[in-house]
């Protein structure tokens, strides 16, 4: 096969794939993880279930797949917002905004998110949501230098940076979920008021 040749199959598997993962998505926000079955997925993405085992050995290493591109995707939105600006209380108020903004931006893609993190397991059976690692965690550990280099500068006053960060992340995720706040308070108002409960946490 000569080289563009093979730079044409590459490129279509590679959209073959997007598809795929797109579909996933798809699934996962209407049926949930339990019912998305390879068959569902290919129908969903108007291919053969054979197509997609050709991608992906099994159903595992697709929603892998996918939680890894989900977290990559949210975290360069986020990120590139955060470092836009130059001070701790700045990026501080951005990285909120800018983890509340996705989620409206993108519902399906939350909804696959908290579906694989809260359905999956691993061989050894074990929830997904059980294995979170702050140390591998890009937006944990970026909200937490963060909070510190507030504290470096003298913006912000005396706290524990993981004790506040996890408060803050807490605060971000259960608006991600299905829970009465999302139906009383809309995304704006929400983003707003919870930037200024931790602005002022961040300074006493």
């Amino acid at each position: 096969m000569s080289r563009s040749n093979e730079e044409k199959s590459s490129f279509i598997a590679e959209a073959r794939r997007e598809q795929v993962i797109e579909a996933t998505i798809q699934t996962l926000d209407e049926m949930g993880y339990v019912h998305a079955s390879l068959s569902q997925i290919a129908k969903k993405a108007g291919i053969s279930t054979a197509l997609i085992s050709y991608h992906f050995s099994d159903k595992s290493e697709l929603m892998n797949h996918v939680l890894s591109k989900l977290i990559s995707s949210s975290e360069s939105y986020i990120l590139e917002r955060v470092r836009q600006e130059n001070t701790p209380k700045g990026k501080l108020t951005a990285f909120i905004a800018a983890s509340l903004a996705y989620q409206s931006l993108h519902p399906k893609r939350t909804t696959a998110l908290l579906e694989i993190i809260f359905h999956a397991r691993t061989p050894d059976n074990i929830p997904y949501y059980k294995l979170g690692d702050e140390d591998e965690d890009v937006l944990v550990r970026e909200l937490q230098q963060i909070l510190r280099d507030g504290q470096d500068k003298d913006e912000f006053g005396l706290f524990d940076p993981a004790v506040m960060a996890s408060m803050i992340q807490g605060a971000i995720g259960e608006y991600m979920g299905n829970t009465p706040i999302t139906r009383q308070v809309d995304l704006e108002t929400y983003s707003g008021e919870l930037v200024n409960i931790v602005c002022k946490a961040v300074k006493e």
